[in-house]
């Protein structure tokens, strides 16, 4: 008997625990974060919606090899002429300008910060870094008017007053903080029982670092690499002011360029009529620049996926 009457209440427990009362305060913050996710996954929908529609307009009228391997890029004049390659080389010399620069001199200053700095060294070098990041873009490029240029003129008097080296630059500068703080980030979630290790086996700081520390974050440092570079080829006002809006294919870095977000924001803050040809060329240079970056993205994932480590 009494074994009956505790197995009913058990069951009434049962009932109990998946009845019970819905918590009002926790339904309306999943209800929350539901709609912030919803906004955002609707939003890109929308958005590479609006860039594939008009870039099906443009394509219409242009033809896509004309687009994606002409060498002269003149689509607000006549004769007109809309081939996408000065623009990409623009990006891609400021890009590799700015990695080339930002790059070594971000990963050093990791290891610096991580492995040899002292903690009071530490709390005063990596704040002032961070500051870096927060300075508005538009600073960065009458900073390289201002200062980088000149300066640079006065080593090279060839150079011409905007020209891609500047902008590589300030956009290297501008990327620095990134690459510094997440690859100080990887670096000291290494365990150190392995840098331990590798000291009991008799090897120096430098081997330890170079050997040990730094392969086994090696994820983290190319996640702050890519994410560094994804920043700079969607860099705008400080190559807009820095390195011109000359779009061709020029080989050095001594002379004014475009790149295709100097080229999308000319065409918005100018007077080309919503509708035309011009103004469809906005969408189709976003929608080609927003196919590299999610390349770029994919790459990404494939090398941190590759490789990735985990310690217990």
């Amino acid at each position: 008997m009494s074994s009956s009457k505790s197995v009913d209440m058990q069951q009434m427990r049962d009932i109990d625990i998946t009845k019970k009362k819905v918590r009002w305060g926790e339904w309306m913050i999943e209800s929350s974060l539901a709609l912030c996710a919803t906004i955002s996954v609707v939003t890109t929908a929308v958005i590479i919606f609006i860039l594939a529609k008009e870039s099906m307009g443009f394509f219409q009228v242009v033809v896509p090899a004309d687009f994606f391997f002409g060498t002269s890029w003149v689509p607000l004049l006549e004769p007109s002429s809309y081939g996408v390659l000065p623009l990409l080389w623009g990006t891609l010399l400021i890009t590799f300008g700015a990695a080339l620069f930002a790059i070594p001199t971000g990963l050093a200053s990791a290891i610096y910060l991580s492995e040899y700095a002292s903690p009071r060294t530490r709390s005063i070098v990596k704040p002032v870094l961070e500051v870096l990041a927060g300075i508005p873009t538009v600073v960065y490029g009458y900073f390289a008017l201002t200062f980088v240029t000149p300066l640079l003129r006065m080593l090279m008097p060839e150079l011409q007053v905007f020209n891609a080296l500047s902008g590589a630059i300030v956009v290297g500068i501008m990327i620095l903080p990134t690459i510094a703080t997440l690859s100080d980030n990887a670096l000291r979630a290494v365990p150190d029982s392995l840098r331990q290790g590798a000291y009991a086996l008799g090897a120096t700081s430098y081997e330890v670092t170079t050997r040990v520390v730094v392969p086994a974050g090696l994820s983290g440092v190319m996640a702050s690499f890519l994410l560094a570079i994804s920043r700079a080829i969607g860099e705008t006002m400080a190559v807009t002011l820095a390195a011109g809006a000359t779009p061709n294919l020029s080989f050095t870095f001594l002379e004014s360029i475009q790149t295709m977000t100097a080229y999308i924001v000319q065409v918005s803050m100018g007077d080309t009529p919503a509708g035309g040809i011009a103004y469809q060329t906005l969408f189709a240079v976003a929608a080609f620049l927003f196919v590299i970056t999610l390349i770029l993205n994919i790459v990404s994932q494939w090398i941190l996926s590759k490789f990735r480590e985990e310690y217990e």
